[in-house]
């Protein structure tokens, strides 16, 4: 059976992964991003760079993007040279960034008045995962073309999981986001205050790991906080984001998260004091300068 084409907007750590992951598996590949070295890496492999987001649609089966935002996501499909300009009747869009569910259920309506599909397949794991095609996936939208671009997931990831409508793969990805950075977040500030107050953090991460607060993301905050080491390659910038999106969710379910709205605060303050760019572990840094 003929491998679909590819075309893969969005090269950074986990996208350039999985673009070469897929050229490891011989499919064929169209790849476009601003950072022309990660392009040209590519295309070292045999990949394809068209000159734009339509040239791109117009010659693949189905398009992915690892993208940062929605708005970035909003720019590439819209635009005057954009995917839904290009795109093909039959043709399958997936978004594997961390999107707004509202943005990608308008994008889906768009693509589907085309003959095109939409799924929605936020990413769970970390680029090492990604080069070995291991990556859990969380994808959701039309069963149809869920069933059509699932022999593709099955490469990607370790775990593929179908979770029902369009936009559904978003909405788990932020609740993801939401319980896992404000771990962090709690975890570092609790490693932060031991530290004030003269207790251990070898100590502490031992006591507690050896009890049901243990956890990887307990691995990671100890890996910063007491071997100064990042090591889970999630930003302190892109956790900020996906709270903002989660607290834009519940905002438009009609609820409120007083808790995202701690975790958000403190996100961003570790923004504003230059720490965005290090990994989410880091803001204990923030924590343990913190004065009231």
């Amino acid at each position: 059976m003929t491998k679909p084409v590819i075309g893969f907007i969005g090269l950074g750590l986990m996208g350039g992964n999985m673009v070469e992951n897929l050229q490891n598996r011989g499919y064929e590949l169209n790849v476009m991003d601003l950072n022309a070295d990660a392009v040209a890496k590519c295309v070292e492999r045999g990949a394809k760079a068209p000159a734009s987001a339509k040239e791109l649609a117009e010659n693949s089966d189905i398009v992915m993007l690892c993208l940062t935002t929605s708005a970035v996501v909003e720019k590439v499909v819209y635009g005057d040279e954009g995917i839904l300009a290009g795109i093909k009747e039959g043709a399958v869009l997936v978004d594997f960034g961390t999107s707004i569910p509202a943005s990608t259920k308008k994008i889906g309506a768009d693509l589907a008045a085309k003959g095109a599909g939409m799924i929605d397949a936020p990413l769970g794991r970390t680029p090492a995962h990604a080069k070995d095609g291991l990556l859990n996936i969380m994808a959701a939208g039309d069963i149809d073309t869920f069933n059509k671009v699932k022999p593709v997931l099955e490469e990607q990831g370790e775990n593929v999981f179908h979770l029902g409508a369009l936009g559904a793969g978003h909405v788990t990805k932020l609740v993801n986001n939401f319980m896992g950075m404000t771990t962090v977040a709690t975890m570092s500030q609790a490693f932060a205050v031991a530290k004030q107050a003269g207790v251990d953090g070898q100590q502490l991460f031992d006591i507690m790991s050896a009890g049901p607060s243990n956890s990887p993301f307990m691995q990671f905050c100890k890996f910063y906080a007491v071997d100064g080491e990042e090591k889970l390659g999630f930003s302190i910038n892109n956790a900020n984001k996906d709270l903002g999106y989660f607290l834009a969710l519940c905002e438009e379910l009609g609820t409120e998260s007083l808790i995202a709205q701690g975790t958000s605060t403190s996100l961003q303050a570790a923004v504003d004091a230059g720490l965005g760019n290090h990994d989410v572990p880091v803001i204990f840094d923030y924590f343990k300068d913190l004065k009231k």
